[in-house]
């Protein structure tokens, strides 16, 4: 609720803000005092947000609802802190990371090859592919602090083989599915016409 209400006051600002600017720049005026009335827009927009984010960190109840959200995760993290589950996430986050990396890179070749192209899909993958690399690197973080997945060479070792092969295997099934659809989009186009 807090992010929420954070999100809205911060677009309500820009919004306000974008109301006291001055009317459209004439072709006449100069480059540099465009650049100037935007760049003091957008420190008093970072201005506002700071405020509006010490308040809420002052705030008891913005306070509370923080801590019932993480309350729940820190209760699962403490039950789920041995090396075999740091084993399960390191693998299951590789296997994102290989997967999505690969759709982005050779399956939109392979997409594109078939004169099929969806921005969709490059996004959800992109998405995809960030998630992975923020949840390997996190997971990394906390088995190192909490387990000793990380001083043992081959479970690292095997997890990432197990995230790689898995990878590789999510690609393939992904790149089937998306060429797979291109086709169907260009018959259902010849279809229609």
């Amino acid at each position: 609720m807090g992010v929420l209400s954070l999100a809205l006051i911060c677009g309500a600002q820009l919004f306000a803000q974008e109301q006291r600017v001055s009317p459209p720049v004439s072709a006449e005026e100069p480059a540099p005092a465009v650049k100037d009335q935007a760049e003091k827009a957008l420190a008093e927009s970072e201005q506002k947000v700071k405020e509006l984010a010490a308040e809420l960190d002052r705030s008891r109840q913005a306070q509370q609802v923080s801590a019932g959200i993480l309350q729940p995760i820190y209760e699962v993290a403490r039950h789920l802190s041995f090396p075999m589950f740091h084993w399960v996430a390191f693998a299951v986050m590789a296997t994102g990371v290989v997967s999505y990396a690969l759709q982005l890179v050779v399956g939109k070749l392979v997409v594109l090859s078939k004169m099929g192209f969806s921005p969709a899909e490059i996004l959800s993958d992109a998405l995809g592919l960030a998630i992975s690399v923020v949840g390997l690197v996190l997971t990394t973080q906390a088995a190192a602090e909490n387990s000793t997945f990380t001083q043992s060479p081959a479970a690292v070792l095997s997890a990432s083989a197990v995230g790689i092969l898995c990878g590789f295997i999510f690609y393939r099934w992904g790149q089937s599915q998306e060429v797979q659809a291109t086709m169907a989009r260009r018959a259902a186009t010849r279809v229609v016409k």
